[in-house]
């Protein structure tokens, strides 16, 4: 960036909060025409950072400045106006309005004192157009996938003169294809001259996309560095404090695991299927088993995981538990099986934000029991204990709420939450998606653990490399069809993984 002058300065940004010091004495400087990425671990200060700059929190001390301006954004509707918009990591919308609606909510156009439909409906659709997606934006959102919804949501923060494009994860959500769509427009916006930050935890994409990064941990500035001069494992030192072999030596028991024959099969699935979900396939699950799961968005990864959870129902085939013909018809006779689930959107179907992290532990254990069977509060603190020290959950604390946790710590809360029920089968749907490297090694570890002690374990993730590493067998599935099934001896070819996952190399 020689030559040119930040677009963006953030200097000596201090924030705290009871007890906590969030950020300290923090610098960031984004220039015009690059993309940024903001990177640390879950809890390292990159949200909070994003909130001081758009207007959610106060700062405590420091300067903010916008094109040689020094600025004081007083709230995120502030911080449009003076051109900084943001698209956060939970998608914020509203599914029940159109599109249209959606884009323009709180900038609706008028015509002679009407809302000019007309015009909005043009614009929207050329929005979107930048983002190379064509659909009727008249139609109610929820019609959508939720990787269309993360577009619109992208769309609608295009929707204004902005100077500075704030995007908070938003891959998350998206398949491979998609994911590149939106590279190609942050490239064209890059090209004319818009200032990014970019945040995502998938390491692939930071070095596909971004020009710089800064690296922050425990609330502090690590550095800033140019991508193509920091290599990835000295990347990952800098967010977690440790050096390369010592997070390899989490996960150095990985290729130990092998399922022989003496291993009983836990469930078996013959010609199984549900009509617009997924079609008829077979699926065998051994005790002291990781089986992955790879698939793009929509391939059918999730829709087999509800349907052995009971929360789908088969419409053809059988399922067998421990040998027995079973009918998973609801999530509760799942769990009488052993059956746990932890969901991909721990949001939304995961964690009670209300709560406490120790009320949010003993919600299975406690409808296993009953709810005309309360646990005593005392045994309750027992459990919750019990499952912050063996996680590591932080902060240590069972009567924290859940909703002031990090992503990676909630995702550690619903693992204890179905870990306390000593399940037989365990799937996890993108455990570790959004959380970071740190927090992704010890859920991995965990797992490879509970594989060891005879756990039969279902383990989904976007990430195919983390799928290999961890599973013994990988399952293919691409377009609601199981495509393929592959042993993992060490030597797994990703490539090949890749080609049935698209449907060829062609």
């Amino acid at each position: 960036m020689s030559g040119k002058k930040p677009i963006l300065t953030m200097e000596g940004i201090t924030k705290e909060f009871p007890g906590v010091t969030a950020l300290s004495d923090v610098t960031f400087r984004l220039f015009p025409g690059e993309v940024h990425a903001l990177m640390g671990e879950n809890g390292a200060g990159k949200s909070t950072l994003i909130k001081v700059l758009t207007g959610v929190y106060t700062y405590d001390q420091g300067i903010i400045s916008l094109e040689d301006n020094e600025l004081h954004v007083t709230s995120p509707i502030h911080s449009q106006e003076v051109g900084i918009s943001t698209v956060y990591q939970e998608v914020n919308l509203c599914p029940n309005l159109s599109v249209v609606e959606n884009i323009f909510i709180g900038r609706e156009l008028f015509k002679r004192g009407r809302i000019d439909w007309k015009t909005m409906k043009v614009k929207s659709e050329q929005i979107l157009k930048r983002l190379d997606l064509t659909i009727d934006v008249t139609k109610e959102l929820s019609s959508y996938s939720v990787a269309i919804q993360q577009m619109v949501a992208i769309a609608r923060a295009l929707n204004i003169s902005c100077k500075v494009l704030i995007l908070d994860e938003p891959t998350s959500s998206l398949d491979l294809n998609e994911v590149q769509q939106l590279f190609n427009v942050m490239r064209k916006l890059r090209q004319e001259g818009m200032a990014i930050i970019f945040i995502s935890h998938f390491l692939d994409q930071i070095y596909e996309i971004a020009d710089r990064m800064t690296v922050l941990r425990n609330g502090q500035l690590i550095g800033e560095y140019l991508t193509n001069e920091l290599p990835r494992f000295k990347l990952v030192a800098k967010m977690i404090g440790k050096e390369k072999e010592q997070l390899d030596a989490k996960l150095e028991k990985e290729s130990q695991t092998h399922i022989e024959q003496e291993h009983p099969v836990f469930l078996k699935v013959v010609d199984g299927s549900k009509q617009g979900s997924i079609q008829p396939f077979h699926l065998t699950l051994h005790s002291n088993e990781i089986v992955g799961f790879a698939g793009l968005l929509g391939s059918g990864r999730t829709e087999i995981a509800r349907l052995l959870f009971g929360a789908d129902k088969l419409d053809d085939g059988e399922m067998y538990v421990r040998g027995q013909k079973v009918d998973l018809s609801s999530p509760k006779q799942a769990i009488k099986h052993r059956i746990a689930f932890c969901s991909e959107n721990r949001k939304a179907e995961g964690i009670i934000p209300e709560l406490t992290v120790r009320e949010n532990i003993i919600l299975a254990i406690q409808g296993v029991y009953g709810w005309f069977s309360f646990i005593p509060k005392k045994k309750q603190i027992e459990l919750a204990d019990q499952y912050i020290e063996l996680l590591n959950i932080n902060p240590r604390n069972p009567e924290q709420l859940i909703k002031n946790l990090s992503g990676g710590n909630q995702q550690k809360v619903l693992l204890a939450r179905w870990l306390i029920t000593n399940p037989d089968l365990l799937i996890l749907d993108e455990p570790t998606r959004g959380i970071d490297v740190g927090a992704k090694a010890e859920i991995e570890k965990l797992m490879i653990r509970l594989s060891e002690e005879g756990k039969s374990i279902v383990f989904i993730s976007a990430e195919l490399e983390e799928v290999i590493r961890c599973s013994r067998r990988v399952i293919v599935l691409r377009d609601r069809e199981k495509v393929s099934e592959w042993v993992n001896e060490g030597q797994l070819d990703q490539s090949h993984i890749m080609e049935e996952m698209a449907g060829g190399s062609g």
